[in-house]
């Protein structure tokens, strides 16, 4: 008995999450330049993890937006990528404070040989887009990304902590 609560457990959580559907939230996400994009919303680990990976391609007016528990250094690894990207790293005010731009993807045969990409400050969000992006939408450190994050399931802590249930 003691085995099967803890199966039970995990297979009410696996329901719930098949139920509560597999696919992130889309927002408009607006750079510098006044370009939108739809940009998916990443806020489980499961999904921060997988990003842009097996992807063949990423549409033009689409992004990929991470949020994260509380601002840090946080790392971005381009393994599994099919194609380059630009990299933004903003505080909680959606400032940038970091960004790489046409990050190639890895092309090592063992994972720990990819490298992985840290901003020069804490950041709360990162933004991916396509490469080249960034420089046409005057996506620059100390410029604004305007979004405005999906109310449900999230709460924003003074500081810029994200949490979630």
């Amino acid at each position: 008995m003691r085995v099967a609560a803890p199966l039970v457990a995990l297979l009410a959580v696996l329901v719930a999450s098949a139920r509560a559907g597999e696919r992130p939230a889309v927002i408009p996400l607006t750079l510098p330049s006044g370009k939108v994009l739809q940009t998916e919303v990443m806020i489980k680990d499961e999904d921060r993890a997988m990003g842009l990976m097996f992807r063949p391609s990423l549409p033009l007016d689409h992004g990929m937006l991470f949020l994260f528990e509380r601002p840090d250094f946080h790392g971005i690894w381009m393994k599994n990528c099919k194609f380059p990207i630009d990299i933004l790293w903003l505080d909680a005010d959606h400032k940038i404070v970091h960004l790489a731009e046409k990050v190639p993807p890895c092309t090592a045969k063992v994972d720990s040989a990819c490298e992985v990409y840290y901003p020069l400050a804490r950041a709360s969000f990162v933004v991916e887009l396509n490469a080249g992006q960034a420089r046409r939408e005057k996506a620059l450190v100390g410029s604004t990304v305007t979004f405005t994050l999906p109310a449900e399931g999230l709460r924003i802590k003074s500081g810029g902590a994200l949490t979630h249930p």
